[in-house]
């Protein structure tokens, strides 16, 4: 009897220590997809909830994640004894383990200097344009966050006011739509070539300030070289130029060049924003107001489509609850889904490096 109980024993004791460190990389992998899970779900829900913020002219609020602590602590304890008093003499022994889990989380408000450069500050096209370079669908990228190319002018009748800086430029031009369209079936086809360029400065080191191209190429295919004459023209391609360089301005462009007014990103969000139909009564409430009606084709279709409904979505790709309504993006809606994500992209671009502001520390005690 007591060679059994000595095997139990020191059976469970090798278990315990052999177990013990194999928890740290169990934990590791699991933990990293899980925390990458939520925050990105958190990312998401926050950027649509400042969409319907912004629709019922509402305050946004951003908060960023900026450190994720994850801590474990085991305890591991076992006695082995000998009961003298009885007889036969009988062993005895325990076994006691501990593991606490204290995850710490820190957020960081965006304010002051860090909102204005954020949220306030033109996109540069030297950073946009590489996002096609990438994959991205150019024509989403372009009515998202491009104001006008040139003298075309992407259609915003939502925020347009009478002192804007392109208030003289026709606002219903379906110019920049078909030219939209053009790039994207050139980018398909291979055709659009983007490049950066990073020239040095005075001293020799490389400028912050990258230079951004974009060329045409030639093809043999009839349909595709209509396409590619077509937008050569409307971008004011010349022979003397093998590539065109993009610059941030508006109205006609110099030889050479192509003028690209971006939009900030809480202008990218505004006009996201104005597009979100709204149940009836929150517009008879006084709540917000009804949506424009856009004349024309291809305008007509928000590029992110928003459901609202009292009764929580069964099928969300992201889903928030405001004002006692559920508003949502449908998860077999691929094109809202596509706008959405490349949207969550230009809010990661758009993210300054400057000294933070005040950070909320979130000790979680399990």
């Amino acid at each position: 009897m007591r060679r059994i109980a000595e095997k139990i024993l020191c059976g469970s004791l090798i278990l315990l220590t052999s177990g013990c460190y194999s928890i740290g990389s169990y934990k590791l992998g699991k933990d990293q997809d899980q925390y990458a899970g939520s925050m990105i779900e958190a990312s998401k829900r926050q950027t649509l909830s400042n969409l319907v913020r912004l629709r019922y002219a509402d305050t946004p609020g951003f908060l960023d994640t900026t450190q994720l602590i994850s801590g474990y602590q085991l305890q591991r304890n076992a006695f082995l004894g000998v009961a003298s008093d009885t007889f036969p003499i009988r062993p005895n022994g325990g076994l006691a383990a501990q593991l606490q889990e204290s995850p710490t989380f820190t957020f960081q408000p965006v304010t002051g200097d860090a909102y204005a450069h954020s949220l306030l500050r033109p996109l540069p096209p030297a950073s946009l344009l590489p996002l096609a370079m990438g994959g991205l669908p150019i024509d989403v990228l372009l009515r998202l966050s491009v104001q006008s190319i040139n003298l075309m002018s992407n259609n915003r009748p939502f925020s347009r006011n009478s002192g804007d800086l392109d208030a003289t430029v026709d606002s219903h031009s379906i110019d920049f739509f078909s030219l939209a369209h053009d790039l994207r079936l050139l980018q398909a086809a291979g055709l659009l070539n983007i490049q950066l360029q990073q020239d040095p400065d005075k001293s020799g080191k490389d400028s912050e300030n990258n230079r951004v191209f974009l060329s045409i190429s030639s093809t043999t295919d009839p349909n595709l070289s209509l396409i590619v004459d077509k937008t050569k023209k409307q971008l004011n391609f010349s022979s003397k130029y093998e590539r065109m360089e993009v610059v941030y301005g508006l109205g006609e462009p110099h030889p050479g060049q192509i003028r690209m007014l971006t939009r900030s990103m809480l202008s990218i969000l505004g006009q996201i924003a104005y597009q979100i139909q709204i149940p009836d009564d929150e517009v008879s409430s006084g709540n917000t107001r009804k949506s424009i009606d856009i004349p024309g084709n291809i305008t007509q279709k928000p590029l992110i489509d928003v459901h609202a409904s009292h009764k929580e979505p069964d099928n969300a790709f992201v889903s928030i609850l405001y004002d006692h309504y559920y508003y949502w993006i449908d998860r077999g809606d691929f094109e809202s889904k596509l706008a959405f994500t490349i949207t969550q992209m230009l809010l990661e671009l758009s993210k300054t490096t400057l000294n933070p502001g005040a950070v909320v520390t979130i000790p979680v005690n399990k």
